[in-house]
C-alpha cells in the first residue's frame, strides 16, 4: 500500500507543482490575450525554423547514443536510436524522467539491444551533457556579467559590500567554520546507511567516465554533443525573432535566457512546465521586456515546443513500428532474430 501511494505521489506531485506555478503566473491572463499573441503577434516562419532545430538535436542524440553502445557490443540501427529518443521525449511529457527507461525499452523491443547495457550508457550521456551545460554556464557568466550584477542589485544582494565588512581574521575564521561543518557532515554521512548508496552512485558515475575511453569514435561523440547543445540554443534563440518585443535581443542575451531555462527544467515537472516559464519570464523582464509580454512569450513558446515533441513521439509510434506490428505481430521478433539480438 505504501509503495502504491509513493508511486502515485511521484507521478502526480510533479503535475501539481507545475500546475501550481502556472496558475500563479497566469491567473490574471485571459484567453483572448493568449490567442492574440499566438495568431496575430507571432511570426510563424521563425517559429518553424525554431522547431526544425528542435528536431535535429533529437536525431543527433540517437546517433550519439549508438556510438556509446558500440563498446558494449550493441549495434542497433541509427534510425531506431533516433526514433527511440523522440518517444522518450514524448513519454517524459507525461511522467518526468521516465523517458530514459522508455527509450531503452524501445531498443530492446525492436533491435534486441540489452536493456541493462543501453541503460548504462545513459550515465555517460548525463556526464557529457552536464559538462557541456557547465561550459554554457561559464560562457554565460563571462559574456553577461552586467545582467547578473543588475539581478543582484534588484534583489538587494551586494557581495562587495558584504565581504568588505569582514576583517582578515574574521574571513579566516569563517573559512575554518565552513570547512569544519563540511568535515562534520562527511563524517556523519559515513556512519549512515545512505553512505553506501552515495558511494555506489559515484562509483557508477566514474565507471561511466571510464567507459568513454573505449569508444572508437569518441571525437565524433563529442562533436555530436556540441552540435546537440548548439541546436538547443538555436531552438530557443530563434523564438526571440518571433515577436516584436524580443527581436532586438542579441545572441548573448539569448544565451543567458537559454541557460536559465536549461537549469529550470531540471526541476521534475512535465517538460519543465512552471519552472521554465518563471525562469524565462524573469530573465526577459531583466532585459526590459514588459511583464505581460514576457509571461505570454513563455506560455506560447513552451506550448509550441511541447506540442511539437508530443507530435513527433506520437507520429513515430503510429506511423513506423506500431503500423508494422499490426500488419505482422511477429515483425519485431523477426527483426531481433535477423540482427542476432537477444532479450537480456
Amino acid at each position: 500500500m505504501k509503495r502504491t501511494i509513493s508511486t502515485i505521489l511521484r507521478i502526480f506531485l510533479p503535475f501539481l507543482l507545475g500546475a501550481g506555478i502556472l496558475y500563479w503566473m497566469y491567473r490574471g491572463s485571459s484567453w483572448s490575450d493568449i490567442s492574440d499573441m499566438l495568431f496575430n503577434r507571432m511570426e510563424w516562419s521563425w517559429m518553424a525554423v525554431s522547431l526544425l532545430f528542435g528536431i535535429l538535436p533529437q536525431i543527433l542524440r540517437g546517433w550519439r547514443w549508438r556510438i556509446a553502445l558500440e563498446p558494449a557490443g550493441e549495434k542497433p540501427r541509427r534510425s531506431t536510436c533516433a526514433w527511440a529518443i523522440f518517444v522518450s521525449y514524448a513519454a517524459s511529457l507525461v511522467i518526468p524522467r521516465v523517458g530514459e527507461i522508455t527509450r531503452c525499452g524501445t531498443l530492446k523491443r525492436y533491435e534486441g539491444t540489452s536493456f541493462a547495457k543501453s541503460l548504462g550508457t545513459v550515465v555517460t550521456e548525463r556526464i557529457v551533457d552536464a559538462l557541456f551545460m557547465l561550459i554554457v554556464t561559464l560562457l554565460t557568466l563571462v559574456t553577461q556579467r552586467r545582467i547578473f550584477a543588475t539581478f543582484f542589485d534588484r534583489t538587494g544582494t551586494n557581495f562587495e559590500s558584504l565581504f568588505s565588512k569582514f576583517t582578515i581574521t574574521e574571513s579566516v575564521v569563517t573559512v575554518l567554520c565552513v570547512a569544519a561543518t563540511v568535515a562534520f557532515v562527511v563524517m556523519l554521512v559515513k556512519k549512515l546507511k545512505v553512505f553506501g548508496f552515495v558511494r555506489s552512485t559515484f562509483h557508477d558515475l566514474w565507471e561511466g567516465i571510464i567507459s568513454m575511453r573505449r569508444m572508437k569514435s569518441f571525437p565524433l561523440y563529442l562533436l555530436y554533443s556540441f552540435a546537440i547543445w548548439f541546436c538547443y540554443y538555436l531552438h530557443f534563440s530563434f523564438t526571440l525573432l518571433c515577436f516584436d518585443f524580443t527581436e532586438s535581443l542579441g545572441a548573448s542575451e539569448a544565451l543567458v535566457i537559454f541557460c536559465a531555462g536549461s537549469y529550470a527544467v531540471l526541476i521534475p515537472t512535465p517538460n519543465g512546465a512552471g519552472p521554465w516559464h518563471f525562469a524565462v519570464k524573469t530573465m526577459l523582464i531583466l532585459y526590459g521586456v514588459a511583464a505581460d509580454d514576457a509571461i505570454l512569450f513563455a506560455l506560447v513558446v513552451h506550448a509550441m515546443q511541447t506540442y511539437h515533441r508530443a507530435w513527433n513521439g506520437w507520429s513515430y509510434r503510429v506511423t513506423v513500428y506500431e503500423k508494422a506490428d499490426r500488419q505482422n505481430p511477429r515483425a519485431g521478433a523477426r527483426r531481433i532474430k535477423a540482427r542476432g539480438g537477444a532479450y537480456n
